[in-house]
């Protein structure tokens, strides 16, 4: 299975194939084919033929840059990070709403959690996880404690932080330059309070937590090639135009044509001129 899959294959079967007739006659001519049907035109994602009109037409350097084999996986990650980002800017920011709608009232919140807290942990064990464990459910207790207006600024840093994550997530799912560039410095100044979570309790949450956002900036930083990494943002742009199908058949084209030279005989043996 591991063999046959294929994500350009994949992502024309979500999004559909992207087609495109570069005017240059040659470079039309390799990506076109005539059937008893008409025309049809080679998919720059997947390479298969597309029967009907192609998507756009126009110089093969105006052509639009196709996402293709590592380009395409990496694209899943990104994306896969962003859910992450989303689910823990929901999650932080209703926290952060409880946190402000509630202050003043910390002594009936506190009453509710040890009213209620028990009767999710049947839930929670389902999922291998001891709901009394959970970090924000320390934090939410530790915030009750303390003064009403520290308690208000504890809110408001809260709900930065989850649209901060909610920014990472949009930017990220984009496949927007910035968004990489602030998803990985937001995350990267987080790291130390997640590391000092860890240090006072290794939990399987926490440590998890941890991973998933050192792994995310190891991971923009080297395969975007973020803050000059591996030649920075021009050799990005250079390893994604190389990764286009239209660019492969450009060169493939530029092959076949010998450069002339002084005394070279063409593959046909008549003098090169």
């Amino acid at each position: 299975m591991r063999r046959g899959f294929s994500w350009e294959r994949r992502s024309c079967g979500l999004h559909g194939h992207a087609t495109y007739a570069p005017d240059e006659p040659d470079l039309a001519g390799r990506l076109r084919v005539a059937t008893p049907w008409g025309d049809a035109w080679r998919c720059l994602r997947c390479g298969d033929y597309v029967l009907g009109a192609p998507q756009g037409a126009g110089p093969a350097a105006s052509a639009p840059l196709v996402l293709r084999g590592r380009a395409l996986r990496d694209a899943f990650i990104i994306r896969l990070l962003a859910v992450d980002k989303v689910a823990r800017g929901l999650f932080i920011g209703l926290l952060a709403f409880g946190i402000w709608r509630f202050n003043g009232h910390q002594d009936a919140v506190l009453q509710t959690i040890d009213t209620y807290l028990p009767l999710l942990q049947p839930f929670f064990a389902r999922l291998g996880v001891n709901v009394q464990d959970l970090s924000a459910v320390h934090l939410l207790e530790q915030v009750l404690a303390i003064s009403t207006s520290t308690v208000a600024m504890i809110a408001l840093g809260a709900a930065g932080y989850a649209a901060l994550c909610l920014l990472e997530a949009v930017g990220l799912w984009l496949m927007k330059r910035w968004g990489e560039y602030v998803a990985a410095v937001g995350t990267s100044a987080f790291l130390p309070f997640e590391i000092h979570e860890v240090a006072l309790e290794v939990t399987f949450l926490r440590v998890l937590a941890l991973a998933v956002n050192v792994f995310l900036v190891v991971y923009l930083v080297w395969t975007k090639r973020l803050f000059g990494v591996r030649g920075g943002n021009a050799a990005y742009e250079a390893e994604r135009a190389n990764q286009s199908l239209l660019e492969v058949e450009a060169a493939a084209a530029s092959a076949e044509t010998p450069a002339p030279a002084s005394g070279r005989r063409s593959p046909r043996g008549l003098p090169k001129t």
